[in-house]
C-alpha cells in the first residue's frame, strides 16, 4: 500500500451501531439506561457484602471482584459510546483506541479468571465441605485473584504491545460502537500474520482450559450432589450453584455466539450488535442473577437498602430542623427588632 496513505497521528472512525440520525435519541436513552442499572447493579452488590459480616466468605468476595470487573468492564466502552452519540462525533483517536482496547482485554479477561475460581470455589465448598475452610483460606482467595489480574494484564499487554508495532491507513472507518481487537487488526496495513497467531492462540487456550475447568468442577459437583440422601440438602447445593452457572452460560455463550458469528460474517453491522451483549447485556444482568437467585444476598442487599434509606432520612430530616432553626431564629430577630429590643 502506498506509504502516503499511513501516518503515525492517526484517528479512527467509530461507526457505531447505527447511521440513523433518527435512532440517536433512542440509543443513546437505551445504553445510558443500561449503563446505569450496571453501575448501580454491581455497586449495590460490593457494599451490600461488605457491610453484611455473614457474607465475608469466599464465594461473596469473588463476587465482589467479578461485579467490580463488571463496573470497568462496561466503563471502557459505554461512556464512550455515549459521548459519540451525543456529540455526533464519531471520532477516536488512535492511543484513546489502543487504550480502549487494553482495558477491554484485561476485564475480559479478567471476567473469565474470576468465573473459573468462583467454579473451584463452589466445588471445594460442595465436594469437600469438611476441608472448605482450611482449602479456601484467605491467604488463596488473595492468591487467586491476584493471579487472575496479573494474568489479565500480561496478556491484554502482550497484544498491545503487538498492535502498536502496526501501522494504519487513514481515514479507518470501523463497523463497530468500541475498537474491539479483532475489528482494528482487520484495518491494519502491515503485516498481522503474528497478532492473529497470538490472538488465536491465546483466546483459543483462554477460550477451553478455563472452560473446561468449569465443566469439569460442575461434574463433579453435580455427582456429590446427586449423591446426597437430604433433598433439602440437595436444594441448598444446587441454590449456590444456579446463579454462578447462569452467569457462567451467559459470558460463555454471548461471548462465543459473537466471535462465532464475526468469523462467518466479517465487519457486519449485525456483528456489533451482537457485540451489546456481552459487552453491555451480561454486566447489567449478572446483579440481577445473584441477587434474584441467592437468598443471603437478597436478604443483604434489602438490609443494605434499607439502612440507606433511614440514613437519608435521617439526614433530610436533620437538614430540614436547620432550616427551620434558622427560619425560627430570623423570624424571632425580625419581630425583637420591630419591638425595638435591638
Amino acid at each position: 500500500m502506498d506509504p502516503g496513505n499511513q501516518t503515525g497521528v492517526l484517528e479512527f472512525l467509530l461507526l457505531g451501531l447505527s447511521e440513523d440520525p433518527g435512532l440517536q435519541p433512542l440509543l443513546f436513552g437505551l445504553f445510558l439506561t443500561m449503563y446505569l442499572v450496571t453501575l448501580l447493579g454491581n455497586l449495590f452488590i460490593i457494599l451490600a457484602v461488605s457491610s453484611d459480616p455473614h457474607l465475608h466468605t469466599p464465594m461473596y468476595f469473588f463476587l465482589c471482584n467479578l461485579s467490580f470487573s463488571d463496573i470497568c468492564f462496561s466503563s471502557t466502552i459505554v461512556p464512550k459510546m455515549l459521548m459519540n452519540i451525543q456529540t455526533q462525533n464519531k471520532i477516536i483517536t488512535y492511543a484513546g483506541c489502543i487504550t480502549q482496547t487494553s482495558l477491554f482485554m484485561v476485564f475480559a479477561y479478567l471476567d473469565n479468571f474470576l468465573l473459573t475460581v468462583m467454579a473451584y470455589d463452589r466445588f471445594v465448598a460442595i465436594c469437600h465441605p469438611l476441608h472448605y475452610i482450611i482449602i479456601m483460606n484467605p491467604h488463596l482467595c488473595g492468591l487467586l485473584v491476584l493471579i487472575s489480574w496479573l494474568l489479565s494484564v500480561i496478556i491484554s499487554c502482550l497484544h498491545s504491545l503487538m498492535l502498536l508495532r502496526l501501522s494504519f491507513c487513514t481515514h479507518t472507518e470501523i463497523p463497530h460502537f468500541f475498537c474491539d481487537f479483532a475489528e482494528v487488526l482487520k484495518y491494519a496495513c502491515s503485516d498481522t500474520v503474528s497478532n492473529y497467531i497470538v490472538l488465536f492462540s491465546v483466546t483459543g487456550s483462554l477460550g477451553v482450559l478455563p472452560l473446561a475447568g468449569i465443566l469439569f468442577s460442575y461434574f463433579k459437583i453435580i455427582s456429590s450432589i446427586l449423591k446426597m440422601s437430604s433433598a433439602g440438602g440437595k436444594y441448598k447445593a444446587f441454590s449456590t450453584c444456579g446463579s454462578h452457572l447462569t452467569v457462567v452460560s451467559l459470558f460463555y455463550g454471548t461471548g462465543l455466539g459473537v466471535y462465532v458469528y464475526s468469523a462467518i460474517a466479517p465487519s457486519s453491522p449485525k456483528g456489533a450488535i451482537a457485540s451489546v451483549m456481552y459487552t453491555v447485556v451480561t454486566p447489567m444482568s449478572n446483579p440481577f442473577v445473584y441477587s434474584l437467585r441467592n437468598t443471603d444476598l437478597n436478604g443483604a442487599l434489602r438490609k443494605f437498602s434499607t439502612g440507606l434509606s433511614s440514613a437519608c432520612q435521617e439526614s433530610w430530616m436533620l437538614e430540614l430542623e436547620k432550616c427551620y432553626d434558622k427560619q425560627s431564629s430570623k423570624h424571632w430577630e425580625s419581630k425583637t427588632s420591630n419591638l425595638g429590643f435591638v
